[in-house]
């Protein structure tokens, strides 16, 4: 996988319900907020069956080790890509030719540097900026690094997702089940 394509809607699931009906929905991706063990290897899977890429928080996953065997192991069960906030998990998965989002929470001028220190550190493929209802740092970090952003968090509205596309975001991940179609 290069690149997520451009305008793309994300589905954020952290249920069994959601991740169901992000199956069922149009989107191409979807982002797994509460991974776990024992279910992951089926949800890959289902989410094969339907064309669709899934990438797991790997931060919050339960029951998987958060060194070079967690990545060796959702590598080995066909996951596509990871996210994680922590600059040694995305080295590790990219060292391991997985996909990598960086996730990065900007609270203030501060963080914008903050991420950008990392984003150098981890070279991830793509970083996530949240919350996504933030155009002037999503803007102003496209414009530093040169590397598609992901708008998350917060977005409930399409006017947010439209509003996050024209800021530069390249891809708005969202668990509004309405933004999925």
């Amino acid at each position: 996988m290069k690149n997520i394509k451009s305008h793309s809607v994300i589905a954020a699931t952290s249920t069994e319900e959601s991740f169901a009906e992000a199956l069922l929905s149009p989107v191409e991706i979807i982002f797994d907020l509460a991974p776990d063990i024992m279910t992951l290897k089926e949800k890959i899977d289902a989410a094969h069956k339907h064309q669709k890429k899934l990438f797991v928080h790997f931060d919050l996953a339960t029951g998987i080790g958060k060194d070079k065997s967690g990545i060796l192991f959702v590598k080995s069960i066909g996951i596509d890509g990871i996210i994680s906030t922590r600059v040694n998990i995305i080295k590790l998965a990219r060292e391991e030719g997985l996909f990598t989002v960086q996730r990065f929470f900007i609270l203030d001028s501060h963080s914008i540097q903050t991420t950008c220190d990392s984003f150098h550190s981890s070279k991830p493929d793509m970083i996530e900026i949240l919350p996504g209802v933030i155009p002037k740092a999503i803007h102003r970090i496209r414009v530093l690094l040169n590397v598609p952003i992901i708008a998350g968090g917060l977005v409930e509205y399409r006017e947010e997702l439209n509003t996050a596309f024209e800021s530069g975001a390249t891809a708005v991940s969202t668990s509004n089940r309405l933004l999925w179609k």
